[in-house]
């Protein structure tokens, strides 16, 4: 695994998806930065109201953007989940995870050294088991919109790797 903030682009990938935020989200942010006006544009004036609103907006987008903007990529050389990044031949596979495998996952059955990358809005996840002993993590939940596609794409990536892994012995 290796945690860079940049990685090589790659040509071709199996598989691109960004985690982002919904659209709901953007709505309910905008409502709030309108209460915040209204609210304080009454009790302290215009002025005020819109210098406050200008602070609540910058740190609503602060916080959404960033979080809506982790990206999942499989290409020939790594699975790629916002800034971390592991290659192949340390990736044993992956089970994609409906709605309730995946709550059970994040509670009941969760392992508390698993790396997770999962959001609130994605009710589907993948499970990737990671076949390096030295990783303190046993697997990473990733969270999904389109869970099977993402396990298809590791799991033939992994078969690949393991192709040529034989070949090379």
């Amino acid at each position: 695994m290796t945690p860079e903030r940049s990685h090589p682009p790659v040509a071709n990938p199996a598989f691109v998806e960004r985690l982002a935020v919904p659209v709901r989200w953007w709505v309910i942010a905008v409502f709030f930065v309108v209460s915040v006006f209204i609210a304080i544009a009454f009790y302290l004036g215009p002025l005020n109201g819109a210098l406050i609103t200008a602070g609540s907006a910058v740190l609503v987008l602060a916080v959404l953007i960033p979080y809506g903007n982790a990206r999942v990529t499989v290409d020939d050389r790594a699975l790629t989940v916002g800034p971390n990044r592991i290659e192949w031949e340390w990736v044993g596979g992956a089970q994609a995870l409906d709605a309730v495998e995946a709550r059970r996952r994040l509670g009941p059955g969760a392992d508390a050294r698993a790396h997770l990358v999962v959001r609130p809005y994605l009710p589907e996840a993948v499970e990737v088991t990671i076949a390096d002993r030295a990783d303190p993590h046993p697997y990473w939940l990733v969270g999904s919109r389109r869970a099977g596609e993402l396990a298809a794409a590791i799991n033939a990536r992994v078969a690949r790797s393991q192709e040529r892994t034989d070949a090379d012995a």
